[in-house]
């Protein structure tokens, strides 16, 4: 569990979402978990495109994962909860959390490492510290405020 995590998204599970077992195939979580983290940013003034055309900056995936414990089903109304879960001097963990909107019981719990990225040109990439700005917003953002690790 997330400690207090914020409410991103609301969908309808849709037939082509299924697999054949008329569950979720899984990698919709995926594609949903992104969607919540790129409104996520948003939310808190964190444009991602605008941050990438005005600084060359963009948080790219170091890892992810899910954690499957109920099937979504057909026509199922969900929620994606986010919110940053850990915060260091290059890189954030943020959390998800996919539950039934009506009961709450949750579906997925599922996390997303990224790491702050500097583009050079379209082939070259490095490695950068957050920006102090930047990070100064995510840390306002951060669940769990005692993880501050940059040095």
């Amino acid at each position: 569990m997330m400690g207090t995590p914020t409410e991103t998204m609301r969908r309808r599970i849709t037939w082509g979402d299924l697999d054949s077992l008329g569950i979720v195939f899984y990698p919709r979580y995926y594609e949903w978990i992104d969607e919540a983290s790129h409104v996520f940013f948003d939310k808190i003034g964190l444009n991602l495109g605008r941050l990438l055309r005005e600084r060359g900056i963009i948080f790219a995936l170091l890892e992810t994962g899910c954690r499957y414990l109920r099937p979504g089903r057909y026509h199922d109304e969900i929620e994606i909860f986010t919110g940053l879960s850990e915060l260091r001097d290059k890189t954030f963990t943020m959390r998800h959390e996919i539950r039934l909107s009506e009961s709450g019981d949750l579906l997925v719990e599922a996390y997303e490492k990224r790491i702050c990225i500097k583009v050079l040109d379209e082939a070259k990439f490095e490695a950068q510290r957050i920006p102090d700005d930047i990070f100064t917003v995510l840390k306002g953002a951060e669940l769990d405020q005692e993880i501050d690790k940059r040095s």
